[in-house]
């Protein structure tokens, strides 16, 4: 994308990467000449503001120049002065070399030009400022000369040794990048030569043995030191070579990108891959070193450009010089370049509108895809993370960082920690207890051991009640709990009844000894007959009466007794029963309304209970008349306890958890924080999992790991010992149970239990969460699953990729398809680390990249440490849209894993946050040697040796085999391939052949799949071999095979 543009037939420079704000110095071109023919000279700065979306730079300083500019370079020379900006250095005609103070420019004050140097001859054209050294200055210019330049004392340069033979111009200079005494200078004969400036003399050259190498630009690596690039400027020629002074004979590799001479080349200093080039082919190019690919291209260009640099302070931002006389400013991010045609397109229809706005411009599709330029293939090394760390499924921190020691930048495998961390020791220890108990069966220890050591009464309790849901005649023992046993009550009556004896002791008369023999009897029989039936009641009051008394009379009198003896006789019982309640004689009412029947029994009851108010009348009528609903409802919470053991004694087995519900819902409704936590109680009673939970949930507003491990403990015993009642298939959980043991299940998993809170969640529970959780629980366990089954794919399968369809079904993004897409039953293969450092992983399909290395690491303490294997694993390779589902097993199909070796001690998890590393260690580390199979610990991993790596297996790539008709063209290749290597001497004639024998493998690969066999007229005999570039035809070997078979090598 194109960030800024500027208008100017001249040479750049930016300013150095330490310089803020960012500023750009242009200075007219001595090779260019505008439409005024002007030869006068002008240096500009600008700054460079990124925030302002307009193209236009701001003009900061201008200076006027006694001649004009070859090279232009910005130095940091005297940078770390107050308010020093650098200096500029400038390489003109006729040996000219001027310096500029910065500041001095942009405040326009005293004098800028420090110097004025002539001693070159021809145009100076190389410039290049020490990058550690800042007063040093690389000067070029004809005659092989290159002078070093002091700035603390400009009077006489240094000369490099001799001058090289035959004497040429230097075309650039460029200072090693890691070695601050090495320069380098190109020259148009294509030689390069390296300077020591400690010997003051070359030590290396390198030259292109075709001498059709004419060099326009040098570069040097920026990390590795024996390398650097050479560009041709030749059109016969346009190559990009890089070199490695270890092995100068022959360059490392040839870039043959560009289609003409190559102008101008630049290295990113923050990406070593990156290499930015401009060429007579009006094409701009970033090209991967690595990949030997184009990574970014830009539009082609109207005119040539002949300078392209990279900006120093913002790596992806770079500047580009052309012909056409403009300077422009692009970054290789990559962006649409809608918005910026839009706003010019609004600039221009602002002068033509007049007031009315103009009609939308139609622009063609050619034209707005040609307008987006893509981004970099590959993520540049400035926004890729160095180091990183993540917190993963199962309580793993994954670690990654950069190697201790500066590597050559190939593709190295990086190294990726993988760490258990556990943060709630207590919490796993509770819960690995529950697990034992619930596995064992022995809850009631568990629960008594609870019991004592709670420190509340409540909670106390409460474990007492869940403890007696798993005993026999648990409503006796729930009584007992809730201070009501039958046996002290007995005792209690007994007691009552002989101290009212004992006070009525003494002389009574005669006419009493009647009431005191009946006394005695009805207690004795009542004694025995207090849960007998009502119909056995009239043979009782026939026991009442003694055998030996005197004879009795019917009254037969006009008073009360009278009408009650005329409507016995009658056997009127219902008028009977009114008139002695009218009389308030209610117990003879309720003795004549048990001989009249149930309905009348029933009938006198409640009249007498409603005439009749005491302190115990409302409990006497709820146990007659058994309306529990009403205890529940309308008696006084602070009597919660005895509406308890009213239900345990008398309500129905099919009632008694709903009463047990609405009685502790109530307490939940009306009573304070006290009662809502005592109604838990309730809860148990009725074996209400649920609605425990919800009552936790109340009284617990945040969440914490041990209080959810409180409710755990208490909901996992109530729900076995319900399991125990009903059978394991007759509890399914809640709503709001299901939601806290998958959080419960969660938890145990961030602390690494896997396994436990797999355990813990709903077998048959048909929520997406749980299932979900179950999947990911299941597959990160790895061997730990081995043999058991696969829980069901929890996820809706999409096809993704490329669905064939002909025209008529296809639609646009967002419509609806007019075909139905097939949903594949199988389940997709998921890659599960391998836990054994001795059987690492295989991928199922080749991979041209090996994924990065993975290593569990133990627990770092600072008490010590302890050194474990590695765990090395395979990358996952993901399957292509087409095949995605053909490799995958079939559902339901157990997964295979290696097993662990027996000795494998799986690493002590982090339990405590790591600061530094302890003294001991700080000794031993550095003094391990830098071995490329032996990584090191962690950052911040005190307790952790280096620890050895597992290499990865090679992968196999599966081949068909080659047809018979194309056998013997495979063997006359194979066999001239074979005589040409042993022939050949020199590596560029070996490396030419492996690539010969590389294309020829492409050739194999597709005579194999049929994709270039022709059907032509002539059938099969006129079949010609496909044309591969860069291999020679089958005359062509032919041909050599000629030659070698005559000795002929100067032909070969």
């Amino acid at each position: 994308m194109k960030l800024k543009e500027l208008e100017r037939p001249a040479v750049q420079a930016w300013s150095p990467a330490s310089q803020y704000p960012l500023y750009l110095a242009t200075g007219t071109s001595a090779q260019q000449l505008d439409s005024s023919f002007s030869t006068n000279g002008t240096l500009e700065i600008f700054e460079v503001d990124f925030r302002d979306p307009s193209l236009d730079l701001k003009h900061k300083g201008v200076l006027s120049a006694s001649s004009r500019f070859h090279k232009l370079i910005w130095g940091s020379f005297g940078s770390g002065l107050l308010e020093s900006s650098g200096v500029i250095a400038g390489g003109g005609d006729n040996g000219m070399l001027i310096l500029y103070n910065v500041t001095h420019i942009l405040s326009s004050g005293k004098e800028p030009v420090i110097a004025q140097k002539q001693k070159h001859t021809g145009a100076v054209r190389a410039l290049d400022f020490n990058p550690f050294q800042g007063n040093l200055l690389a000067s070029g210019a004809s005659d092989s000369e290159v002078f070093i330049w002091d700035l603390n004392n400009l009077n006489v340069p240094m000369t490099l040794g001799s001058k090289s033979q035959p004497p040429e111009d230097v075309k650039a200079l460029s200072w090693n990048r890691q070695a601050q005494h090495i320069l380098s200078s190109a020259h148009p004969s294509g030689k390069a030569v390296v300077w020591d400036l400690r010997k003051n003399e070359p030590i290396i050259k390198v030259s292109d043995h075709s001498n059709r190498m004419h060099c326009s630009g040098l570069a040097w690596h920026p990390d590795i030191a024996t390398q650097l690039v050479l560009c041709s400027e030749d059109d016969r020629l346009p190559v990009i070579q890089l070199w490695d002074l270890r092995f100068a004979s022959s360059p490392l590799k040839v870039l043959e990108s560009h289609s003409r001479g190559i102008l101008s080349v630049s290295w990113s200093q923050a990406d070593a891959e990156l290499l930015l080039t401009s060429a007579k082919d009006s094409q701009i190019l970033c090209l991967n070193l690595e990949s030997s690919e184009v990574v970014y291209k830009l539009p082609t260009q109207s005119s040539w450009c002949f300078e392209v640099q990279w900006c120093p302070r913002d790596p992806s931002v770079f500047s580009a010089a052309s012909f056409d006389g403009w300077i422009s400013l692009y970054s290789v991010m990559g962006r649409s370049w809608e918005v910026q045609h839009m706003r010019l397109a609004d600039k221009i229809s602002s002068s033509f509108s007049k007031g009315q706005p103009l009609p939308p411009l139609q622009v063609p599709e050619q034209v707005a895809q040609a307008s987006l330029i893509p981004p970099l293939k590959k993520p540049p090394k400035w926004i890729r993370r160095p180091t990183g760390v993540s917190f993963a499924f199962g309580g793993k921190l994954v670690t990654f960082g950069l190697p201790s020691t500066r590597l050559v930048p190939q593709p190295c495998p990086r190294l990726v920690f993988i760490s258990q961390v556990t943060t709630e020791s207590e919490f796993l220890m509770r819960s690995t207890e529950l697990q034992e108990a619930l596995e064992s069966g022995n809850l009631l220890n568990y629960c008594q051991n609870k019991s004592q050591q709670a420190l509340l009464q409540s909670e106390k309790m409460l474990w007492q009640f869940l403890k007696v849901t798993l005993e026999q005649d648990s409503r006796m023992k729930f009584l007992k709990l809730l201070g009501y046993s039958k046996d002290e009550l007995q005792k209690k009556v007994a007691t009552w009844l002989k101290s009212d004896v004992g006070l009525g002791e003494g002389p009574q008369p005669k006419g009493n000894d009647l009431n005191s023999d009946r006394q005695q009897a009805f207690c004795s029989q009542a004694s025995k007959h207090t849960t007998e039936e009502a119909s056995a009641s009239s043979a009782f009051f026939d026991e009442l009466v003694p055998q030996n008394m005197t004879p009795w009379e019917i009254p037969i009198t006009k008073d009360v007794d009278g009408l009650l003896s005329q409507a016995l006789l009658l056997g009127e019982l219902g008028p009977a029963v009114e008139l002695c309640l009218k009389e308030e004689r209610f117990a003879d009412a309720i003795i004549l309304a048990q001989a009249g029947g149930a309905d009348l029994l029933k009938q006198t009851q409640e009249r007498y209970l409603a005439k009749k108010k005491t302190k115990i009348s409302s409990l006497l009528a709820c146990v007659v008349q058994k309306n529990w609903k009403d205890v529940v409802c309308t008696c006084s919470l602070k009597n919660w306890r005895e509406a308890l053991a009213l239900l345990l004694t008398y309500s129905s087995t099919e009632k008694f958890p709903e009463l047990c519900d609405m009685l502790g819902t109530r307490m939940e409704q009306e009573g304070g924080r006290a009662l809502t936590s005592e109604a838990r109680l309730c809860y148990v009673c009725s074996g209400s999992v649920e609605r425990l939970v919800e009552c936790w949930a109340k009284c617990h507003q945040a969440l914490s790991p041990m209080a959810l491990q409180d409710l755990m403990e208490k909901a996992m015993v109530l729900n076995r010992s319900l399991e125990l009642l009903r059978g394991p298939h007759g509890v399914s959980p809640g709503p709001a149970t299901t939601y806290r043991v998958t959080q419960y299940a969660n938890l145990l998993a961030a602390q690494g239990s896997l396994a436990t809170a797999m355990s813990f969640l709903p077998r048959d529970c048909a929520q997406p969460p749980v299932q979900q959780l179950r999947d990911r629980l299941f597959h990160a366990q790895g061997s730990a699953v081995l043999g058991q089954q696969s829980p069901p794919f929890p996820y809706p399968r999409i096809v993704v990729g490329a669905i064939p369809h002909s025209k008529e079904t296809s639609y646009r993004l967002g419509s609806q398809p007019s075909h139905q897409v097939p949903t594949p039953s199988p389940r997709p293969r998921v890659f599960t680390p391998q836990s054994s450092p001795a059987m690492p992983l295989a991928p199922s399909h080749p991979s041209p990249y090996q994924g990065p290395r993975m290593q569990n690491i133990s627990d770092y303490r600072a008490s010590g440490s302890q050194a474990i294997q590695p765990l090395p694993l395979g990358p996952g390779v993901r399957p292509g849209p087409q095949d995605s589902w053909k490799e995958a097993p079939a559902p339901g199909g157990n997964l295979q894993r290696n097993k662990l070796p027996e000795t494998f001690m799986a690493p002590a998890p982090i339990t405590a946050p790591v600061m530094s590393l302890t003294p001991e260690l700080q000794g031993i580390l550095p003094l391990q040697p830098p071995v490329s199979g032996v990584s090191h610990a962690p950052p911040g991993a005190p307790g952790e040796l280096s620890l050895q790596l597992q290499h990865l297996p090679p992968e196999k790539m599966e081949r068909k085999e080659l047809p018979p008709e194309h056998q013997s063209l495979k063997s006359s290749f194979e066999a001239l391939l074979q005589r040409c290597s042993l022939s050949a001497t020199d590596l560029k004639t070996k490396r030419k052949l492996e690539e010969a024998a590389q294309r020829l493998e492409c050739l194999y690969e597709k005579l194999c799949e049929g994709t270039h066999c022709s059907s032509g007229v002539g059938g099969p005999s006129t079949w010609q071999p496909p044309h591969v570039p860069g291999l020679p035809s089958l005359a062509g070997f032919a041909f050599v095979a000629l030659c070698l078979d005559l000795h002929l090598w100067h032909c070969v």
